[in-house]
């Protein structure tokens, strides 16, 4: 970092809602926001016309730098990566120059399993990770909405080391996050895997918003899908709270019934799922700890089927 404890340049990777809008907040509060796509039209667009952001402040036009991930140079302070976990290892891959200054890297992304395939590019040491929960929709090309309660939660990807996780914590806070220091930033990690996993998934499957799964037959498998992922996390030595889990995707159910979970609407655009970052992963550290998992197992089988015939009947 260009000073100690402090973070004045930071690169995103992806351009999507959650880049854009954590750009835009970034930039407002005073740093040096470089945005990173593999569009390279729409980066010059953002380049030369800056981010629009609408939140509850207001509208304003927020100027960053726009480019390809090869062309940033110079020393940096924080790296964060908001593409999907499909992409983690590219994505990483394509910023690893930036890695001699071992600047902070931070992942929110979804599910489990994007941060070690960060470690292949940047040290573990350096790696933050947390969760989101921050509304943002974007209106391309360069016009990001978010409004509402946000809250975050970022912690160091070792545990009990004093690491980058303060500094970042810190500098979201400024950029307007709700942001809270975690140690024990796993848990918050699985709770939000656990209810991804619940819901997500199910919605994909069969193309329903939240109101059409408030019903007694979906919330039964989503509760299942809970259990199975808190008895992974506790053999992992992660504790949870499984009714609280399941409280918070019934009230999903109920409280945002227009809701469409990510991989439906990655269904619906013809997009790739990130099923193997979610349910997949619990599948996979499920069998690494002898634990079975039988309805992610299902759930992960038909999200895989409903890809492929939708891939042929393209």
């Amino acid at each position: 970092m260009s000073k100690p404890g402090t973070i004045e340049r930071v690169v995103i990777v992806g351009a999507g809602a959650m880049g854009c809008l954590f750009a835009a907040k970034l930039g407002r509060s005073g740093v040096d926001v470089t945005l990173v796509d593999i569009d390279p039209a729409r980066m010059a667009l953002i380049d030369a016309e800056g981010l629009r952001l609408h939140d509850d402040s207001g509208e304003q036009v927020v100027r960053v730098r726009a480019m390809a991930a090869d062309t940033v140079r110079g020393a940096v302070d924080l790296v964060i990566l908001f593409t999907k976990g499909i992409h983690t290892r590219s994505a990483a891959a394509s910023v690893r120059h930036l890695a001699a200054e071992k600047p902070a890297v931070l992942t929110l992304q979804n599910g489990a399993g994007n941060a070690e395939l960060i470690a292949q590019a940047f040290p573990e040491e350096c790696i933050v990770v947390g969760t989101a929960h921050v509304p943002a929709d974007i209106h391309l090309p360069n016009t990001v909405h978010s409004s509402g309660f946000g809250h975050l939660a970022v912690g160091n990807f070792r545990p009990g080391e004093a690491g980058h996780a303060p500094a970042v914590a810190e500098a979201l806070r400024k950029a307007g996050f709700q942001t809270e220091l975690s140690e024990d930033v796993d848990a918050v990690v699985w709770e939000k895997l656990a209810f991804n996993a619940a819901l997500n998934a199910l919605a994909m499957v069969t193309r329903s918003s939240n109101g059409e799964m408030d019903n007694p037959f979906a919330r039964r498998i989503a509760r299942q899908l809970v259990v199975e992922a808190v008895r992974v996390a506790e053999a992992r030595g992660t504790k949870l709270d499984e009714a609280q889990i399941i409280s918070t995707v019934e009230r999903a159910l109920a409280e945002h019934p227009g809701h469409k979970a990510s991989m439906l609407q990655d269904r619906e655009a013809g997009r790739a799922t990130e099923i193997d970052f979610i349910n997949g992963a619990v599948i996979r550290e499920g069998e690494r700890l002898g634990i079975a998992t039988p309805a992610h197992a299902i759930i992960y089988d038909l999200v895989k089927f409903a890809e492929l015939k939708d891939q042929i009947s393209v």
